[in-house]
Protein backbone atom coordinates (compact mmCIF):
# COMPACT_ATOMS: atom_id res chain seq x y z
CA UNK A 1 0.00 0.00 0.00
CA UNK A 2 1.48 3.32 -1.04
CA UNK A 3 1.62 6.33 1.26
CA UNK A 4 -1.09 8.96 0.99
CA UNK A 5 -2.43 11.90 2.93
CA UNK A 6 -5.03 11.10 5.60
CA UNK A 7 -8.53 11.92 4.37
CA UNK A 8 -10.06 15.07 5.80
CA UNK A 9 -13.29 15.13 7.80
CA UNK A 10 -16.23 14.45 5.44
CA UNK A 11 -18.70 17.07 4.32
CA UNK A 12 -21.52 18.27 6.55
CA UNK A 13 -24.46 15.90 6.09
CA UNK A 14 -27.94 17.34 5.56
CA UNK A 15 -29.79 14.06 6.11
CA UNK A 16 -29.26 10.83 8.01
CA UNK A 17 -30.27 7.19 7.91
CA UNK A 18 -31.85 6.96 11.37
CA UNK A 19 -35.00 4.86 11.81
CA UNK A 20 -37.29 4.13 14.75
CA UNK A 21 -35.84 5.08 18.12
CA UNK A 22 -32.31 5.68 16.84
CA UNK A 23 -31.17 9.27 16.43
CA UNK A 24 -28.11 11.37 15.59
CA UNK A 25 -27.21 15.05 15.78
CA UNK A 26 -28.61 15.67 12.30
CA UNK A 27 -32.16 14.49 12.98
CA UNK A 28 -32.13 15.75 16.57
CA UNK A 29 -31.48 19.29 15.31
CA UNK A 30 -34.29 18.94 12.82
CA UNK A 31 -36.74 17.69 15.45
CA UNK A 32 -35.73 20.15 18.16
CA UNK A 33 -36.05 19.49 21.89
CA UNK A 34 -33.50 18.09 24.32
CA UNK A 35 -31.29 15.51 22.59
CA UNK A 36 -31.08 12.20 24.50
CA UNK A 37 -27.30 12.19 24.40
CA UNK A 38 -27.19 15.02 26.96
CA UNK A 39 -28.53 12.66 29.63
CA UNK A 40 -25.95 10.94 31.87
CA UNK A 41 -25.12 7.41 30.74
CA UNK A 42 -26.84 4.59 32.61
CA UNK A 43 -23.65 2.59 32.90
CA UNK A 44 -20.50 4.65 33.41
CA UNK A 45 -17.24 2.92 32.58
CA UNK A 46 -17.06 0.97 35.82
CA UNK A 47 -14.49 -1.55 34.57
CA UNK A 48 -11.52 -1.16 32.25
CA UNK A 49 -10.29 -4.08 30.17
CA UNK A 50 -6.58 -4.85 30.62
CA UNK A 51 -5.14 -6.49 27.47
CA UNK A 52 -2.03 -7.64 29.37
CA UNK A 53 -4.00 -9.82 31.79
CA UNK A 54 -7.36 -10.40 30.09
CA UNK A 55 -9.16 -9.09 33.19
CA UNK A 56 -11.67 -6.28 33.63
CA UNK A 57 -10.41 -4.00 36.41
CA UNK A 58 -12.58 -1.66 38.44
CA UNK A 59 -12.15 1.94 37.30
CA UNK A 60 -10.47 4.42 39.61
CA UNK A 61 -12.86 6.24 41.95
CA UNK A 62 -15.67 3.86 41.00
CA UNK A 63 -17.57 1.58 43.37
CA UNK A 64 -15.48 -1.29 42.06
CA UNK A 65 -11.99 0.18 42.32
CA UNK A 66 -9.51 -2.55 43.35
CA UNK A 67 -11.87 -5.30 42.19
CA UNK A 68 -11.76 -7.35 38.98
CA UNK A 69 -13.15 -10.30 37.07
CA UNK A 70 -11.86 -12.37 34.11
CA UNK A 71 -12.99 -11.14 30.68
CA UNK A 72 -12.19 -13.82 28.07
CA UNK A 73 -12.62 -13.61 24.33
CA UNK A 74 -10.74 -10.39 23.54
CA UNK A 75 -7.53 -10.06 21.53
CA UNK A 76 -6.09 -6.63 20.78
CA UNK A 77 -3.23 -6.14 18.31
CA UNK A 78 -1.77 -2.64 18.36
CA UNK A 79 -0.22 -1.02 15.27
CA UNK A 80 -1.67 -3.65 12.95
CA UNK A 81 -1.11 -1.23 10.08
CA UNK A 82 1.39 1.58 9.65
CA UNK A 83 0.39 5.27 9.44
CA UNK A 84 1.10 5.19 5.70
CA UNK A 85 -1.07 2.09 5.21
CA UNK A 86 -3.83 3.65 7.27
CA UNK A 87 -3.88 6.76 5.08
CA UNK A 88 -3.95 4.71 1.91
CA UNK A 89 -6.75 2.44 3.18
CA UNK A 90 -8.97 5.41 4.02
CA UNK A 91 -8.17 7.06 0.67
CA UNK A 92 -9.25 3.92 -1.16
CA UNK A 93 -12.44 3.63 0.90
CA UNK A 94 -13.31 7.27 0.19
CA UNK A 95 -13.08 6.65 -3.55
CA UNK A 96 -16.30 4.63 -3.33
CA UNK A 97 -19.65 6.05 -2.21
CA UNK A 98 -20.69 5.81 1.43
CA UNK A 99 -24.33 5.02 2.23
CA UNK A 100 -26.20 6.70 5.07
CA UNK A 101 -26.68 4.44 8.07
CA UNK A 102 -28.35 4.71 11.46
CA UNK A 103 -27.15 6.69 14.50
CA UNK A 104 -25.10 9.16 12.48
CA UNK A 105 -22.94 6.66 10.64
CA UNK A 106 -22.12 5.97 7.01
CA UNK A 107 -21.33 2.50 5.71
CA UNK A 108 -19.92 0.42 2.88
CA UNK A 109 -20.92 -3.26 2.67
CA UNK A 110 -18.96 -5.97 0.91
CA UNK A 111 -21.02 -9.11 1.34
CA UNK A 112 -24.13 -11.02 0.30
CA UNK A 113 -27.57 -9.47 0.70
CA UNK A 114 -29.01 -10.94 3.91
CA UNK A 115 -32.43 -10.97 5.56
CA UNK A 116 -31.52 -12.09 9.07
CA UNK A 117 -35.11 -12.24 10.29
CA UNK A 118 -36.16 -14.66 7.53
CA UNK A 119 -32.72 -16.31 7.42
CA UNK A 120 -32.35 -15.83 3.68
CA UNK A 121 -29.46 -14.50 1.61
CA UNK A 122 -28.62 -13.71 -1.98
CA UNK A 123 -25.15 -13.84 -3.51
CA UNK A 124 -26.28 -11.92 -6.59
CA UNK A 125 -24.26 -8.72 -6.91
CA UNK A 126 -21.63 -9.84 -4.40
CA UNK A 127 -18.20 -9.72 -6.05
CA UNK A 128 -16.00 -10.23 -3.04
CA UNK A 129 -14.03 -8.24 -0.51
CA UNK A 130 -12.23 -5.16 -1.84
CA UNK A 131 -8.81 -5.66 -3.43
CA UNK A 132 -7.10 -3.50 -0.80
CA UNK A 133 -8.12 -5.99 1.92
CA UNK A 134 -6.11 -8.89 0.48
CA UNK A 135 -2.94 -7.83 2.29
CA UNK A 136 -4.87 -7.25 5.53
CA UNK A 137 -6.38 -10.75 5.49
CA UNK A 138 -3.01 -12.31 4.72
CA UNK A 139 -1.48 -10.40 7.64
CA UNK A 140 -4.22 -11.54 10.02
CA UNK A 141 -3.24 -15.17 9.38
CA UNK A 142 0.21 -14.47 10.86
CA UNK A 143 -1.26 -14.04 14.35
CA UNK A 144 -2.13 -16.91 16.73
CA UNK A 145 -5.86 -17.47 16.78
CA UNK A 146 -6.36 -16.06 13.28
CA UNK A 147 -4.40 -18.57 11.21
CA UNK A 148 -7.59 -20.06 9.73
CA UNK A 149 -9.67 -16.88 9.65
CA UNK A 150 -11.36 -16.56 6.26
CA UNK A 151 -13.71 -13.58 6.15
CA UNK A 152 -16.76 -13.70 3.92
CA UNK A 153 -18.00 -10.17 4.63
CA UNK A 154 -16.49 -6.74 5.27
CA UNK A 155 -18.41 -3.76 6.59
CA UNK A 156 -16.78 -0.32 6.70
CA UNK A 157 -18.33 2.22 9.08
CA UNK A 158 -17.62 5.95 9.09
CA UNK A 159 -18.09 7.85 12.39
CA UNK A 160 -17.82 11.59 12.93
CA UNK A 161 -18.51 13.72 16.05
CA UNK A 162 -20.25 16.37 13.92
CA UNK A 163 -22.89 13.77 13.06
CA UNK A 164 -23.30 12.44 16.61
CA UNK A 165 -22.14 9.01 15.44
CA UNK A 166 -22.59 6.00 17.71
CA UNK A 167 -23.73 2.39 17.64
CA UNK A 168 -26.19 0.93 20.14
CA UNK A 169 -25.43 -2.13 22.31
CA UNK A 170 -25.96 -5.25 20.22
CA UNK A 171 -24.89 -8.80 19.50
CA UNK A 172 -23.89 -9.66 15.94
CA UNK A 173 -25.96 -12.31 14.17
CA UNK A 174 -24.93 -15.91 14.90
CA UNK A 175 -26.92 -17.68 12.17
CA UNK A 176 -24.65 -16.58 9.31
CA UNK A 177 -21.64 -15.07 11.06
CA UNK A 178 -19.23 -17.29 12.95
CA UNK A 179 -17.04 -17.34 16.02
CA UNK A 180 -14.72 -14.38 15.43
CA UNK A 181 -15.47 -10.73 14.76
CA UNK A 182 -12.38 -8.85 13.59
CA UNK A 183 -12.32 -5.03 13.45
CA UNK A 184 -9.63 -2.61 12.29
CA UNK A 185 -9.82 0.82 13.96
CA UNK A 186 -8.58 3.71 11.81
CA UNK A 187 -8.00 7.49 12.08
CA UNK A 188 -8.71 7.96 15.80
CA UNK A 189 -8.82 6.03 19.08
CA UNK A 190 -12.15 5.13 20.64
CA UNK A 191 -13.70 2.92 23.32
CA UNK A 192 -15.78 -0.22 22.81
CA UNK A 193 -18.29 -0.52 25.67
CA UNK A 194 -19.39 -4.02 26.68
CA UNK A 195 -22.57 -4.75 28.66
CA UNK A 196 -24.18 -7.94 29.91
CA UNK A 197 -27.97 -8.06 30.02
CA UNK A 198 -28.42 -11.48 31.62
CA UNK A 199 -29.92 -11.65 35.12
CA UNK A 200 -27.69 -12.49 38.06
CA UNK A 201 -24.32 -11.32 39.28
CA UNK A 202 -20.66 -11.41 38.33
CA UNK A 203 -18.17 -12.58 40.95
CA UNK A 204 -15.28 -10.21 41.66
CA UNK A 205 -11.92 -10.72 43.32
CA UNK A 206 -9.45 -8.21 44.82
CA UNK A 207 -7.13 -6.36 42.44
CA UNK A 208 -4.63 -4.30 44.48
CA UNK A 209 -3.35 -1.09 42.86
CA UNK A 210 -0.18 -1.71 40.88
CA UNK A 211 -0.62 -5.48 40.78
CA UNK A 212 -0.20 -7.04 37.36
CA UNK A 213 -2.93 -9.58 38.04
CA UNK A 214 -5.77 -9.91 40.55
CA UNK A 215 -5.24 -12.05 43.62
CA UNK A 216 -6.84 -15.36 42.67
CA UNK A 217 -6.45 -18.37 44.94
CA UNK A 218 -9.43 -20.61 44.36
CA UNK A 219 -13.10 -19.66 44.35
CA UNK A 220 -12.78 -18.22 47.85
CA UNK A 221 -10.94 -15.27 46.30
CA UNK A 222 -14.16 -14.14 44.62
CA UNK A 223 -15.54 -12.43 47.68
CA UNK A 224 -17.71 -9.73 46.10
CA UNK A 225 -20.32 -9.60 43.35
CA UNK A 226 -21.85 -7.03 41.01
CA UNK A 227 -25.22 -7.12 39.28
CA UNK A 228 -24.72 -7.88 35.61
CA UNK A 229 -26.96 -4.98 34.58
CA UNK A 230 -24.71 -2.55 36.48
CA UNK A 231 -21.50 -3.64 34.77
CA UNK A 232 -19.96 -1.95 31.75
CA UNK A 233 -16.48 -2.86 30.54
CA UNK A 234 -14.54 -0.30 28.50
CA UNK A 235 -12.10 -1.67 25.93
CA UNK A 236 -9.75 1.07 24.72
CA UNK A 237 -9.12 0.78 20.97
CA UNK A 238 -5.96 2.59 19.89
CA UNK A 239 -5.70 4.06 16.44
CA UNK A 240 -4.59 1.44 13.85
CA UNK A 241 -5.34 -1.46 16.21
CA UNK A 242 -7.03 -4.75 15.34
CA UNK A 243 -9.65 -6.15 17.73
CA UNK A 244 -10.84 -9.75 17.77
CA UNK A 245 -13.97 -10.75 19.73
CA UNK A 246 -14.73 -14.45 20.26
CA UNK A 247 -16.34 -16.75 22.80
CA UNK A 248 -18.16 -14.95 25.64
CA UNK A 249 -17.12 -11.49 24.38
CA UNK A 250 -18.71 -12.29 21.04
CA UNK A 251 -21.84 -14.24 22.06
CA UNK A 252 -22.73 -13.05 25.60
CA UNK A 253 -21.57 -9.44 25.93
CA UNK A 254 -23.27 -6.70 23.91
CA UNK A 255 -20.87 -4.22 22.32
CA UNK A 256 -21.45 -0.54 21.59
CA UNK A 257 -19.66 2.73 20.88
CA UNK A 258 -21.09 5.71 22.75
CA UNK A 259 -21.32 9.11 21.15
CA UNK A 260 -19.02 10.59 23.79
CA UNK A 261 -16.22 8.28 22.63
CA UNK A 262 -16.18 9.62 19.05
CA UNK A 263 -13.94 12.68 19.26
CA UNK A 264 -12.68 12.77 15.64
CA UNK A 265 -13.41 11.00 12.38
CA UNK A 266 -13.17 7.24 12.86
CA UNK A 267 -13.32 4.57 10.19
CA UNK A 268 -13.75 0.94 11.16
CA UNK A 269 -13.51 -2.13 8.92
CA UNK A 270 -15.16 -5.21 10.43
CA UNK A 271 -14.56 -8.67 8.96
CA UNK A 272 -16.88 -11.62 9.63
CA UNK A 273 -16.48 -15.34 8.99
CA UNK A 274 -19.14 -17.98 8.32
CA UNK A 275 -20.95 -19.91 11.05
CA UNK A 276 -20.71 -23.71 11.35
CA UNK A 277 -23.92 -24.12 9.34
CA UNK A 278 -22.12 -22.79 6.24
CA UNK A 279 -18.76 -24.54 6.80
CA UNK A 280 -17.58 -28.06 6.01
CA UNK A 281 -20.10 -30.56 7.34
CA UNK A 282 -22.77 -27.92 7.84
CA UNK A 283 -26.27 -27.98 6.38
CA UNK A 284 -25.45 -25.18 3.91
CA UNK A 285 -21.86 -26.16 3.19
CA UNK A 286 -22.19 -25.75 -0.59
CA UNK A 287 -23.53 -22.20 -0.29
CA UNK A 288 -20.79 -21.36 2.21
CA UNK A 289 -18.10 -22.58 -0.17
CA UNK A 290 -19.53 -20.44 -2.96
CA UNK A 291 -19.65 -17.36 -0.73
CA UNK A 292 -16.05 -17.89 0.33
CA UNK A 293 -14.94 -18.35 -3.27
CA UNK A 294 -16.50 -15.00 -4.18
CA UNK A 295 -15.31 -13.20 -1.03
CA UNK A 296 -11.69 -14.26 -1.35
CA UNK A 297 -11.48 -13.27 -5.01
CA UNK A 298 -11.00 -9.71 -3.68
CA UNK A 299 -12.76 -8.12 -6.65
CA UNK A 300 -15.56 -6.46 -4.69
CA UNK A 301 -17.24 -3.10 -4.75
CA UNK A 302 -19.68 -1.87 -2.08
CA UNK A 303 -23.12 -3.48 -2.46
Amino acid sequence: MAAAAVAEVPEVLQECGCKGIRTCLICERQRGGDPPWQLPPQNPDRFIYCPLTGWALGAEESDFECWAFPFPGVMLIEDFVTPEEEAELVRLMDRDPWKLSQSGRRKQDYGPKVNFRKRKLKAAGFRGLPSFSLELVQRMALYPGLEDFRPVEQCNLDYCPEWGSAIDPHLDDAWLWGERLVSLNLLSPTVLSMTYEAPGSLLLCPAPPGALEPLVDGLAAFSRSALCQDVEVAIALPRRSLLVLSGPARYQWLHAIHRRHITARRVCATFRELSAEFCTGGRQQALGQELLRIALSFQGRPT
